[in-house]
């Protein structure tokens, strides 16, 4: 089913209205400083397609929260929470303004993330092929080699970090959950002309910038 006229897009039979894209784009400061004209027409091109993809992610993890039965968020502002630098580049733009702006895509990557079972040889291995990021104080002020004669009183102990590690491992487990549900979540997305992802080579101006 093709988007009715002011919609951008229809996710699962539902018409999205392009005012929630709208309200996200008044909100998001464009980041491109272009200033011929034909530039500045195909950012904001791009920046509706972008836009158009936060929303979607958010109105497809509301979805995914109403089917798990988590308890439905509060409704979302139009602002856009400050993205930090490094969430864009882990992320992705889009992933990372999503988050930012939908309660719902926050709990359903907390749901994901707390789903994670971190085996403990693969923590295990972690630590052992991470060395230079268990240095104790004192070796890292020595300048200790820690893959060339580094002794095991010069790497904090395993049980010490070990809840760190797994910490960390699930967080990137859950985001790669996040990434797999998005990718199969949106395939049955269907989106008005102008509201494409931004990749989509499809349009004759897409780009892999996200």
């Amino acid at each position: 089913m093709s988007p009715p006229t002011g919609h951008a897009a229809v996710v699962d039979g539902a018409a999205i209205s392009r005012d929630r894209v709208d309200a996200l784009l008044r909100a998001v400061p464009p980041r491109d400083r272009e200033t011929r004209p034909e530039a500045i027409a195909r950012a904001e091109r791009q920046r509706r397609r972008w836009a158009t993809q936060v929303v979607v992610t958010d109105e497809l993890a509301r979805r995914a929260c109403a089917d798990r039965g988590l308890a439905p968020p509060a409704e979302v502002s139009p602002e856009v929470l400050a993205v930090a630098e490094d969430d864009v580049a882990d992320l992705g733009s889009i992933v990372a303004a999503a988050l930012a702006h939908s309660p719902a895509a926050r709990l359903l990557l907390a749901e994901l993330e707390a789903g994670q079972d971190v085996p403990e040889a693969a923590v295990r291995d972690y630590y052992d092929r991470n060395r230079d990021r268990f240095l104790t104080p004192e070796a890292l002020r020595r300048g200790v080699d820690p893959f060339g004669g580094a002794s095991e009183e010069d790497l904090l102990p395993y049980q010490e970090v070990r809840e760190g590690v797994v910490g960390e491992l699930r967080r990137a487990a859950g985001r790669r959950a996040f990434f797999d549900w998005l990718d199969r979540a949106r395939a049955g997305v269907v989106y008005a002309h102008g509201h494409e992802h931004p990749g989509d080579p499809s349009h004759p101006d897409h780009e892999h910038r996200h």
